[in-house]
């Protein structure tokens, strides 16, 4: 992780560094002259959520890019792998979203995607990253080489679309009833349309964003409002967006919540019995549950496991031929279709799941039992703890105490000073103690420090 870029693009408090205009301005500037190659006018796209901070984000973007001789189609408020999707289908050099994902409205952030529709490699990244640093100038367009700058119509007809197109001609919603919080973010408008469009009955929460109430109590980091609109409206299922629409998370008609980990499980269940899935197996996090471990090699499947971050995720698919991966989280990749994450295609996927089996949603999206599993987090300010020798004692004591039978996995966050430590295993009062006792120690070092 770099001074700008962490696990997931460039992030921060709206207005302070690295999220300042200044910056955004000489990010456009960089990528800019990073991607333009050969002679032709070179455009980059750029969506972004609903954030307030959005507006001056985006126009000094714009300017950035202008000033290094590239022209900018304007998307306005889109899903994130709605601008992975345009900057192939537009033939762009660069497509950008702006937005924190699922972070609260006064972060926002930088997302870069390259003409195939894939996030920067880390490399590309880091070359961006030098010039950012650089004390001169970065090398800008001649005068009469200057980028021109417009807002295009249509790109949400276009995306609509593009997700329809994902289920078969045939498969029709009709006759579901479907909750769908937009988180008041980036998918409020696509989503809805979509699903209506496809036969179902929708019922439409948080889709009236402000500039502050993105994630605000509702999304998929707050599904409290969905499972009480589900039980409210005696609805099928409900479907949680996150701020960019890159994730979501499934609520049955019980109001139980569905994790990424269980639409992995289903898909790949269900594309591997229709003869679909590539590379016999797919690609989740560290952070993913050791069930859903057991459950692929139970269909003689392998799981893959990679760092945390989509973008591990679609690289390791990318290398091993995987057509499946995605993070707990509700990040679900599906490669025949997107290059990045995608809320709203993921949950069709599961809605042509539940239609084929005609069983309700608690049956079909439920594939194994969860080992017990503890996430904690523990603040830091300074300092490298995990370096400490009592630290990496106590991880090792715990990896001892699980056994063959359990994990554990410490890890620095990548978009916050936290620590994250988490542990599963079959024993519950096991796993708890582990994790306790591992955050004491960070503690006892951290205020020793």
């Amino acid at each position: 992780m770099g001074r700008y870029f962490g696990t997931d693009g460039i992030r921060g408090r709206a207005n302070k560094f690295p999220m300042t205009p200044e910056v955004a301005m000489k990010v456009g500037m960089a990528a800019g002259r990073t991607f333009q190659r050969g002679e032709h006018r070179h455009r980059v796209v750029i969506g972004k959520d609903t954030r307030l901070s959005g507006y001056m984000i985006e126009n000094a973007m714009v300017a950035g890019f202008c000033a290094a001789g590239m022209d900018v189609f304007l998307l306005g408020p889109i899903p994130t792998p709605a601008v992975a999707m345009l900057a192939r289908s537009l033939r762009a050099d660069l497509g950008v979203m702006i937005s924190a994902s699922h972070n609260p409205y006064h972060d926002n952030g930088i997302k870069l995607f390259g003409p195939d529709g894939y996030k920067l490699s880390d490399e590309i990244e880091g070359n961006i990253e030098a010039m950012l640093d650089e004390e001169i100038a970065i090398s800008v367009a001649d005068s009469d080489g200057l980028g021109r700058a417009k807002r295009i119509d249509g790109v949400h007809d276009r995306y609509i679309e593009f997700a329809k197109r994902t289920l078969p001609r045939s498969m029709s919603l009709a006759g579901l009833r479907v909750v769908i919080d937009c988180a008041n973010g980036a998918g409020y408008k696509v989503a809805p349309a979509a699903l209506w469009e496809l036969g179902a009955e929708v019922i439409t929460i948080h889709d009236e964003p402000n500039g502050f109430n993105i994630n605000t109590d509702c999304g998929s980091t707050s599904p409290a409002s969905l499972i009480k609109k589900v039980h409210e409206t005696r609805a099928d299922l409900g479907i949680a967006l996150d701020g960019d629409a890159d994730r979501m998370l499934i609520v049955d008609e019980n109001g139980v919540v569905i994790d990424g980990d269980q639409i992995m499980a289903l898909i790949a269940e269900s594309w591997h019995q229709a003869g679909r899935l590539a590379g016999g197996g797919i690609a989740a996090t560290i952070m993913s549950n050791l069930g859903l471990e057991r459950f692929m090699q139970s269909l003689k499947l392998e799981l893959h496991r990679t760092k945390v971050g989509d973008r591990y995720v679609v690289e390791h698919m990318r290398a091993h031929g995987l057509n499946v991966g995605g993070e707990q989280s509700g990040h679900i990749v599906m490669s025949d279709y997107s290059t990045t994450g995608d809320g709203l295609v993921s949950a069709l996927q599961v809605l042509a799941c539940i239609k084929r089996a005609e069983k309700p949603a608690s049956e079909v999206c439920r594939k194994f039992e969860p080992v017990p599993q503890v996430l904690k987090n523990i603040r830091f300010s300074g300092g490298k703890p995990l370096e400490n020798a009592n630290v990496i004692a106590a991880i090792e004591d715990a990896k001892a105490q699980l056994g063959k039978k359990g994990r554990v996995v410490i890890r620095p966050s990548g978009t916050e000073p936290l620590i994250r430590v988490m542990a599963e295993g079959d024993d519950a009062g096991l796993v708890e103690k582990v994790v306790d006792d591992i955050i004491g120690v960070i503690s006892e070092t951290k205020n020793a420090a």
